[in-house]
């Protein structure tokens, strides 16, 4: 059974109650707006996104709520932003200036970045923001019993996670009356309606103004640690099904703190849990955003389209990790990846290949049709004096009809940004205007089998890549020459080296006269 299709399943027998009185279910996730947002975070959106639909195909009132954290302070500092940006280390996010001077605030001049990332996945969450929460006053039940409960909350931290607070920690972030900062504030003291506090120091070098105060923590004044946090929010806004990433939902991690808060703080059972792995890079490393360029949703937005982005983001269930490291191989393996299951598909398999194939079009797959290999388009892109369409018609053997032409050319555009930016060597093509050094090395056994091609194709003007492809293969298997000793000597003579695309009907896309000399040259 197909995952996403499993976990419905699965949350249909936890909240049949709920269900069977007709409640609309609410699935939820949220994002901190702090910086450009990396890939790590689709996961979550579109495993919670996909459940959400799954849901509501299966005719179970879902919502999909999406929280843009505009409310957590600014504790660090983008690279590129400069030093000068230091002073607002410590502000809620949605108080720092945007960079572009532009958006209303530091905060949604990443969040409508990922929003636009998000909406081109094909996921249309209801977005709200974590202000709004704190300043309409819907936090405020929850944070004067976490005041209440402090010493539970303290109890829970060192029993579940080891964490051992002090005897007079609050929970609690008081925003400062006078320097509006509320990363820097320690709480000291609540006396049921009014907390005091001072303005010390944050996290990432931030400076408090050691301004000591007392002030009432609700209406957006104040705000809750992450983790007793995220339990209020399940019971402010009422969330029946909320996943993390499988480091927050270990044994004694931040998901088991806020489990138990819920229920012996706040009084509620914590959401149906969804555990999800990472993203990983070429290596098998998880990703980081400190790599840079590939690392971002926004990168991988810009380099897949709308399709291949979902099955980078859904093609695995959600414990399994996925590689989507553009510099590696991952992005020809989703391509090919795709049109395999497409394949599958349209032949009228039913497997979870077929499933998933109809979720990347959201249940609406397109009709039958011939998808050039991504290998044969990552070479055509490289070579100027190949027509695009021609030279894919050439090994389709037939001509494209108009919608297959227009997947071409949108294949093309992406395939050409990956080349262009992330692809390795091995992926790299260059045809060699002059004959090589390297091809000067070339076996007696190499040159026999050149001649004989040589013969070939002047016996045959209108060869097609198909016969070449027949005949090199007979050549091959006639003179006893091993392929890595025939088709090395071909790419060595044309491209420079001892790999490359299928010999064939890569010759035939050559002009004529131009393989003929090379070859000849190669004979001398």
């Amino acid at each position: 059974m197909f995952w996403a299709d499993k976990i419905s399943d699965d949350i249909k027998a936890k909240l049949a109650a709920k269900i069977s009185r007709g409640e609309t279910l609410v699935v939820r996730d949220e994002k901190t707006a702090s910086g450009r947002v990396h890939i790590g975070s689709m996961r979550g959106v579109a495993i919670h996104g996909l459940v959400a639909d799954t849901l509501a195909t299966a005719g179970v009132p879902a919502t999909f709520l999406y929280e843009i954290n505009d409310f957590d302070p600014m504790d660090d500092v983008p690279p590129w932003l400069g030093d000068d940006w230091k002073q607002y280390l410590g502000l809620p996010l949605n108080a720092v200036p945007s960079p572009d001077g532009i958006a209303a605030n530091f905060a949604e001049y990443f969040a409508q970045e990922f929003i636009d990332v998000i909406t081109k996945a094909g996921f249309t969450p209801t977005y709200y923001r974590a202000s709004e929460l704190y300043k309409s006053g819907r936090m405020n039940d929850c944070i004067k019993l976490a005041l209440e409960h402090a010493a539970d909350i303290r109890r829970i931290y060192k029993d579940v996670s080891g964490s051992q607070k002090d005897e007079k920690w609050l929970p609690i972030a008081m925003v400062c009356e006078n320097c509006g900062k509320v990363g820097t504030t320690k709480a000291t003291a609540f006396d049921g309606e009014f907390v005091t506090y001072t303005c010390y120091a944050g996290a990432g070098g931030a400076e408090g103004c050691k301004h000591t105060g007392t002030s009432s923590p609700f209406d957006g004044k104040a705000k809750l640690p992450w983790k007793p946090e995220w339990a209020a929010k399940w019971k402010v806004v009422g969330v029946d099904i909320e996943g993390a990433g499988k480091d927050h939902s270990t044994k004694g991690g931040a998901r088991d703190v806020a489990n138990h808060i819920a229920k012996e703080v706040f009084g509620i059972e914590s959401p149906f849990d969804i555990p999800y792995e990472f993203f990983l890079d070429k290596d098998g490393k998880k990703m980081s955003s400190s790599k840079g360029l590939g690392a971002t949703s926004r990168d991988i937005s810009d380099l897949l389209p709308s399709p291949i982005f979902r099955l980078a983001l859904l093609g695995r269930d959600p414990i399994t990790a996925l590689s989507v490291d553009p510099n590696g191989d991952a992005v020809p393996f989703l391509w090919d990846w795709h049109d395999k299951i497409a394949e599958k598909f349209w032949s009228g398999v039913d497997d979870d290949d077929a499933r998933l194939f109809s979720v990347l079009y959201a249940g609406m797959p397109p009709e039958r049709m011939y998808l050039p290999r991504f290998s044969s388009v990552a070479f055509i892109v490289q070579m100027p004096h190949i027509d695009l369409v021609s030279g894919i018609e050439q090994i389709k053997e037939s001509p494209l009809n108009e919608v297959e032409k227009s997947v071409l050319l949108e294949r093309a555009a992406y395939t050409k940004i990956w080349v262009e930016k992330y692809a390795s060597e091995k992926y790299r093509f260059t045809l060699q205007k002059e004959l090589p050094d390297i091809a000067k090395f070339l076996t007696k056994e190499q040159k026999d089998a050149m001649k004989t091609i040589y013969d070939f194709i002047v016996a045959k003007p209108d060869v097609s890549g198909e016969d070449l492809h027949h005949e090199l293969h007979r050549i091959k298997e006639g003179m006893g020459v091993s392929p890595k000793e025939l088709f090395g000597a071909l790419y060595k003579l044309f491209l420079g080296r001892e790999s490359g695309p299928q010999a064939g009907w890569f010759l035939a896309t050559l002009d004529r006269a131009f393989v003929l000399e090379r070859l000849q040259a190669a004979l001398t």
